[in-house]
Order: structure tokens, then C-alpha cells, then sequence
């Protein structure tokens, strides 16, 4: 068909969907569209949910849970990306898995989508775990109802990846590691760089639907991983391995040491004990251009960037629970601790220091009690601080900040702070900026909503500790304002009307 001026030329490519695109590989994916100026439209849950999109990419609002609105967003589309699952959820994520992907194939169907392209999880025999279990289920529900192309990997080597990031850390903290069973469990490890380039190849839709393992050419036991690993970052570690960890204490373990959350921990370790080695050619024989790279390459490449990946794990909504954004602000038994200020700065800078906060800025006042409160939530299997800040200035809805999660940014007005950690109830931390005839007004609110008697008597019993802090950092965010900021423009008062 030729193009004509009301059909640009490169309406003949495929229109391509990405679920799952705020998450670690489908964040890559997409930057890899992006940087080849392919237009893709990604299905997000929540408005405004990508920090930055080329010109290239539009979005639309759907989730896999909720079928009504999955037609809308699949019209049109040839071939849709899923990479989305439940693994952060509290129930059972298996059941939610399989409901998800039969409600985006059915819709799938109706909508005329010629191929869907799935990124699995590796593992033969009769006894995965859940985790492996329900990702092979995901498939096979997509399969069932749609040609769909299934790539199965192992473990993804690559900055901002939370496999390597939990090994990165583990070699870096531990000099010794009194390690459980599965690290002489065999894997084979593949790079994320080609993990997409998988993904990439299979909108070409004439090789055909069907699964595919991948994996690089290494096969090697996490001991092997683990101490490659501290190879290149020139550190000498000792593994001991033993095994009377149980996948409970493991979790535990891997959740005080690394980034990893108890719960995703428990789920990550049992699949730990099924070896994850590639047993099919039909990826080389179906995609023969692409020549994974070595474990150790793939190890070096991650090492390179540093702490700043183009993606990172915990960005992802579903990296610790469901995310629903302004969902259920407390409205009626709420507890309110409310704090104004008036500084003598424009609005831009009295907001300056709110939208830095967390992260390596910290929290302005009780750093201490700070870092006490995130290792208790670490204990307990929260989040804990370990998360940090995707950048240290810039924010968006849906960015972790530490054990925060933006709920809600206006630049310059509004941030809005839901909190992760372990908690008897709910809770919220928001500062407003408002403009005033000498300056700008920040006022700091937190919103608790408590659920039971025990989260009445948690309030109670922290009060004291929320008045020393809260009085103490919005102080210092008045005064990291005038010191740093600009004053208001002569005669400014605000809008006029």
C-alpha cells in the first residue's frame, strides 16, 4: 500500500502496544522503539505514569484486570507486548496472572490482534515453583486463545535488573556468605540487551508463534554468577553453602541485604531451586542474527552504568503492591498533622527542597529515626529505605522515594507521598506551595487513616515522634529555601484575574 499524505510512510509497520512499559524490560523495550523513532502506544494503568515519552509514543489507559476498557485500548493494534504479572501482589498472584492474561488475549481476539509476544520464565519438570509455574500458565492462557510468541528466560543480567542488583549487592556486603542450597542451583544467564533484542525480532510475524528459550551461552551455578560478579568489581568473596536455610529465613536474609522485598524475596527463592538451562534450539534455529553475549560481558556491561540504569525494577507499580494513584485519600477517620509556613522566596524555590526530598537528600530532620524506621520495615518484610530516588531532583507520578511512592505532582504546587512501608492503616505525606503577596505559603500535611484498634493505638504511641519530625523538617525546608531560593518578583501577589 503506498502512503499517502493523510497516512504517513511508515503506517505499514506493524502498530505495536507495550504493556508493562514502566517496568524494568518493558522500559527498556520501549526506549530501544523510541531510539529508532518506531511509534508504539503504551497501556498504562495510571495517567501520566511514563516520565518521559519521545513524540513517537502515545498511551492509553487500561488495566489487565479490568476487561472493559482492554478493547478500547487493543483497537487497532497487530502486535501487543505483554509483560505484566502479579509477583508484588498479596494474594495469590497465580490466580491473578491467569485471569490477567485471558482477559487481554480474549480482548485480544475481538480487537484482531495478530500476534502476541510474552516474556516467560525458563524451567522444565513437574515440580516449579509458583512463580515459574505461573508464568508458564500466563503463556499457555495467551496460547490458547491467540498466536502468541513465548520467550522463556532465566536470570537477566543488567543495571537496574533485581536478580543482579540482589547478587551485586550480596557480593558487595558479604565478604562470606553462609549461603542456603539454591546457589548450586545451574542457570543460564542471558543479558537484558538481548532479552530485547528477542523481543525486537519477533514483530517480524513470519517466523513463527510458538515458545522460545533464551539464554546466553554460559551455564553456570549462582556461585559461579555470584563470585564472577565480585571478580569484576575486584572484590575477594568465600560462598559457604548449607542447607538448613529455609526459603522463610532465606527471604528474610535476602530482604535485610539486598533491595529485595521479603515477599518478592519468598517467591524469588523457591523458584531458585529449579534449574532454569535453556533445552531447545528452536530460539537459534528461528532467530539465527542474534548471538547472545557471555555472562561475563553481560556482567561487565551492567557494572558500567553504575547507579543510573535506564530502568530499575522498583519503578515498576506492581514491584511491591497494586498501585492506584490518588486511590482512597482518607476522607473520614483520619488523622491529620497539619504545619503552615511562610517564606519570603518565589513558589518555584520554596518548592525546590520538597521535590529533592529522600533519597541521598534525606528527609530534612530525624535522619536517624528515619533510618531506624526503615530497617524495622525491613525486618518486618516492607520495602525499607532501600529503594532510594530514580533521580535526585526530578519526580514523577509513580516514582519510589525510598519508602514512599509519588501519589501526586504538580511542579511547583503539589507533592503527594503514599506510603509502602509495614503499616496499621494508611498513610499520606503532602506538601502544598502556594503563592502569597511576600512570597510563597508550604504547607505539609500528613493523612494517616488507621485500620483497627491497632492502628488507632500506632498513632497514638508515634505521636511524639511525628511532632519532633515533621515540626523539624518543615523548618528545614523554609529555611533550605530562603537560603538557596529567589525572592518574588516586585509587585507579584499571585494570579490576577
Amino acid at each position: 500500500m503506498d502512503a499517502t499524505p493523510d497516512r504517513p510512510a511508515d503506517a505499514e509497520r506493524p502498530r505495536i502496544l507495550i504493556t508493562g512499559a514502566t517496568g524494568y524490560v518493558g522500559g527498556r523495550l520501549l526506549r530501544s522503539f523510541e531510539a529508532d523513532g518506531i511509534p508504539v502506544v503504551c497501556m498504562l494503568r495510571r495517567p501520566r505514569a511514563l516520565r518521559h515519552a519521545a513524540p513517537t509514543t502515545s498511551t492509553v489507559i487500561a488495566d489487565v484486570l479490568e476487561p472493559e476498557r482492554l478493547n478500547e485500548a487493543l483497537r487497532g493494534v497487530d502486535v501487543a507486548y505483554y509483560l505484566v504479572h502479579s509477583m508484588g501482589s498479596k494474594g495469590n498472584f497465580r490466580d491473578d496472572d491467569r485471569r490477567a492474561a485471558a482477559n487481554f488475549a480474549r480482548a485480544a481476539v475481538q480487537q484482531g490482534v495478530d500476534r502476541v509476544i510474552y516474556l516467560g520464565g525458563l524451567g522444565h519438570g513437574d515440580d516449579l515453583s509458583d512463580h515459574l509455574a505461573s508464568r508458564h500458565q500466563t503463556g499457555a492462557e495467551l496460547a490458547a486463545r491467540i498466536p502468541t510468541t513465548e520467550f522463556r528466560a532465566g536470570i537477566i543480567i543488567g543495571s537496574g535488573s533485581l536478580s543482579f542488583e540482589s547478587i551485586s549487592a550480596l557480593v558487595q556486603r558479604l565478604p562470606v556468605m553462609i549461603a542456603p542450597r539454591w546457589v548450586a542451583t545451574r542457570t543460564q544467564p542471558i543479558a537484558i540487551d538481548d532479552v530485547i533484542a528477542y523481543l525486537r525480532a519477533a514483530v517480524d510475524l513470519t517466523r513463527p508463534a510458538g515458545v522460545y528459550e533464551i539464554g546466553g551461552p554460559d551455564v553456570m551455578t549462582y556461585r559461579t554468577l555470584m563470585l564472577e560478579t565480585a571478580r569484576q568489581q575486584g572484590l575477594r568473596r568465600r560462598i559457604i553453602g548449607v542447607p538448613l536455610l529455609t526459603p522463610h529465613l532465606s527471604s528474610l536474609w535476602l530482604g535485610l541485604v539486598t533491595p529485595v522485598y521479603a515477599r518478592v524475596a519468598k517467591k524469588m527463592i523457591d523458584g531458585l531451586r529449579n534449574e532454569t538451562v535453556v533445552n531447545s534450539n528452536a530460539a537459534r534455529d528461528a532467530f539465527p542474527e542474534i548471538a547472545p553475549m557471555s555472562a561475563e560481558v553481560a556482567i561487565g556491561r551492567a557494572l558500567a552504568d553504575g547507579d543510573a540504569p535506564p530502568t530499575r525494577w522498583s519503578d515498576a507499580f506492581s514491584s511491591y503492591r497494586p498501585f492506584r494513584t490518588g486511590s482512597g485519600r482518607p476522607l473520614r477517620r483520619q488523622r491529620v498533622d497539619s504545619r503552615i509556613v511562610e517564606v519570603s522566596v518565589d513558589p518555584a524555590s520554596a518548592f525546590a527542597p520538597i521535590q529533592r526530598i529522600g533519597g541521598s537528600s534525606g528527609w530534612y530532620a530525624g535522619d536517624f529515626l528515619w533510618s531506624l524506621r526503615g530497617l524495622v520495615d525491613s525486618l518486618v518484610g516492607g520495602v525499607g529505605l532501600r529503594r532510594g530516588r530514580h533521580n535526585p531532583v526530578e519526580l514523577a507520578i509513580g516514582d519510589t522515594v525510598d519508602f514512599w511512592r509519588v501519589d501526586a505532582f504538580e511542579q511547583d504546587r503539589l507533592l503527594r507521598l503514599r506510603a509502602e512501608m509495614r503499616l496499621p492503616g494508611r498513610a499520606w505525606l503532602q506538601w502544598r506551595v502556594e503563592p502569597t503577596a511576600t512570597g510563597a505559603m508550604i504547607r505539609q500535611t500528613a493523612f494517616y487513616e488507621p485500620s483497627g484498634l491497632f492502628g488507632h493505638l500506632y498513632w497514638i504511641a508515634v505521636s511524639p515522634l511525628h511532632t519532633h519530625i515533621f515540626r523539624g523538617m518543615l523548618r528545614s525546608i523554609a529555611n533550605q529555601a530562603e537560603d538557596q531560593g529567589s525572592p518574588p518578583a516586585t509587585g507579584w501577589g499571585g494570579p490576577t484575574t
